[in-house]
């Protein structure tokens, strides 16, 4: 079987993220694969009050792109990862997650997993739901128990 040749790695800003993407690297460096880093921003515009919402002139979807764009620089460059590619998409985690990887070609597709319990595990995580979608590799990467 042939080392991995393309990893996604798939980032959401918690807390936990930079021990995912060490963990992520550590097999990037073992197999020499190169590392195409994303992070999706799902943007879910709520009115509470069920009321007809007029469209705001604001650009909220590009100003929360642009700050989820400096925040994955500033995590490439933790992990020690400036050269690496990095896409910041807008849309569901999971279908944004699996369109990349196909695009990029990429053969692993690598993501966190949290312990999930009652509710949040009958409605499924992202990592479940990339694991069931994807054409190719999936790494859960368990994060450790606070």
């Amino acid at each position: 079987m042939a080392p991995y040749q393309h990893m996604l790695l798939a980032l959401d800003f918690s807390p936990d993220s930079e021990f995912i993407g060490n963990r992520a690297l550590e097999i990037a460096r073992l197999t020499g694969a190169k590392t195409t880093l994303v992070h999706v921003v799902e943007h879910v515009p709520l009115d509470l009050s069920n009321d007809l919402m007029l469209t705001q002139p604001l650009d909220v979807d590009a100003e929360l792109l642009e700050d989820a764009r400096n925040r994955l620089a500033e995590l490439a460059q933790t992990l020690g990862l400036d050269d690496a590619e990095r896409r910041v998409e807008l849309g569901s985690t999971k279908g944004e997650i699996l369109r990349l990887a196909e695009e990029c070609g990429a053969d692993l597709i690598v993501v966190g997993s949290h312990g999930r319990h009652g509710l949040a595990l009958l409605l499924g995580s992202t990592a479940n739901a990339v694991l069931h979608g994807a054409k190719c590799d999936v790494l859960a990467i368990r994060v450790p128990d606070a």
